[in-house]
């Protein structure tokens, strides 16, 4: 497509008469409010700063005519999904909420039949997931918010899963959610209208510092912590990656070339627990996250969050979350249903 041109007054006008590109939204009930806007009013801003129609917005929706609810009550009227291709340039399926509400099997029906007619696909939030069950990414790499990637790489083995903000390919977008499409969509902007113009929209929403596509979605280990001390930070992150095989202390301390005893100082006078209890933590909350988004049965999230014995899981998890894992996965069932 064509770039468009700036006047003398910076508005854009048309290159070879482009039409408007049509960008679809597919809603999944309970998506996040913040993610949503942050993906559709940067063209909505676009249209306005170029003073005509560059970007035409669809909200779609599984019932033939009605609303979806976000995640704060909110809704969005919606047209039923697309049975055909159309004008559509763009269509991203946003979602939120748990995994265990994203068994769609008539919107990854869409996404396949969309996606061979050439349109681009895109996911925000929770959406790469969908994207992923709809046999999307296969080999190929993409993103998702933080909180639901531990479900994601137990739902799709193998996958090529990034902690990115965002990735975007010329068939295929992910992004984490959040304020993070504010930059993706940019970046889109950018590519059809020209940076400039683009900046001019990031603007409109005080969006000064934009984010790059590999940039991290979480802050820092040290800010989530509150830890400046590199040996302690690096005994952290790696913590955090090996929650399915937890190391020994021991094995820690010679990471970070210390002896066991001054490991177990320093994690007790920054952090206020012992080694033990810190890497604990780490692993239960994981095993938080996939209670409530995977379809695992408990003995298989032991397992993966380093618990040889389902019993001492159990135990572990309740004296932390003051509930059995059966009862965790109970709670979510019901409030997902």
């Amino acid at each position: 497509m064509g770039q468009d041109i700036e006047d003398s007054s910076g508005v854009a006008r048309p290159a070879g008469g482009e039409r408007p590109q049509e960008i679809g939204f597919i809603l999944i009930p309970g998506f996040a409010l913040m993610s949503f806007a942050s993906a559709c009013e940067p063209f909505r801003a676009a249209n306005q700063l170029a003073g005509r129609s560059l970007y035409r917005l669809r909200y779609f929706g599984e019932a033939a005519e009605g609303r979806v609810a976000a995640s704060s009550g909110v809704e969005v009227p919606t047209e039923a999904l697309p049975r055909e291709h159309g004008c559509l340039h763009t269509v991203f399926v946003c979602a939120g909420g748990e995994p265990t509400a994203w068994d769609r099997p008539a919107i990854h029906a869409v996404l396949r039949r969309l996606a061979r007619f050439g349109v681009r696909i895109g996911g925000i939030s929770g959406g790469p997931y969908l994207m992923a069950a709809a046999g999307l990414l296969a080999d190929r790499a993409f993103t998702v918010h933080w909180e639901y990637a531990g479900a994601t790489v137990e739902a799709f083995p193998g996958s090529c899963l990034t902690r990115t903000r965002y990735v975007a390919d010329p068939d295929r977008l992910t992004c984490g959610g959040g304020v993070a499409p504010l930059d993706m969509i940019h970046t889109l902007i950018a590519g059809r209208m020209g940076e400039a113009f683009a900046r001019r929209v990031s603007d409109w929403f005080l969006h000064t510092a934009i984010g790059a596509a590999a940039d991290p979605q979480r802050a820092s280990t040290a800010e989530r912590y509150a830890v400046h001390h590199p040996a302690l930070l690096a005994v952290i992150e790696t913590m955090e990656k090996t929650i399915e095989a937890p190391l020994s202390r021991g094995a820690m301390a010679r990471l970070v070339s210390l002896s066991e005893r001054h490991l177990d100082r320093l994690v007790r006078d920054k952090r206020g627990v012992s080694f033990s209890a810190q890497y604990k933590a780490i692993r239960l909350a994981h095993a938080r996250r996939l209670l409530r988004q995977s379809p695992l049965k408990i003995g298989d999230v032991a397992a993966a969050c380093g618990f040889s014995d389902v019993a001492h899981f159990s135990r572990s998890y309740r004296s932390c979350f003051g509930c059995r894992p059966s009862a965790e996965r109970q709670t979510t069932i019901r409030d997902v249903a």
